[in-house]
């Protein structure tokens, strides 16, 4: 199975995170309408991403002959979704950036910390895995 359109949208959103981290480094007030839009952006490229899992990739791992694999996809397919989707509809407006700047610092910190990790998981363990199968 090829997957390099999710490893390329993976790095995408790594990209993502790492320049909300700078932006908000530099100033969150500062940079509320900038981080409002790279919310918006990285939050469509999750979706999509997550849809593209959930429609093709998880699918064809259940109807294969692996169940190692096919475990390991209901858990990612459970995992993600509505907390991505939740920090996106929070922060996708600048006024609610420059209202709340620690509310955002904080929400920032623990979902895309658990995005981070989740596509780490994905890149060292499950990615390859399903390569070698």
């Amino acid at each position: 199975m090829n997957i390099d359109k999710f490893k390329h949208q993976h790095a995408d959103i790594m990209g993502n995170i790492s320049a909300l981290r700078r932006l908000a480094q530099a100033g969150v007030a500062q940079n509320a309408a900038d981080i409002a839009r790279l919310v918006v952006s990285m939050s469509s490229t999750i979706k999509l991403h997550l849809a593209v899992e959930d429609q093709a990739l998880y699918p064809a791992l259940q109807r294969g002959d692996n169940p190692e694999l096919a475990r390991m996809g209901r858990l990612y397919q459970k995992d993600m979704g509505p907390i991505a989707q939740a920090f996106a509809r929070r922060w996708n407006r600048p006024e609610s950036v420059r209202r709340d700047e620690q509310g955002f610092r904080d929400d920032a910190n623990r979902v895309l910390r658990m995005v981070h990790e989740r596509m780490q998981r994905e890149n060292s363990d499950f990615y390859p895995r399903i390569e070698a199968a």
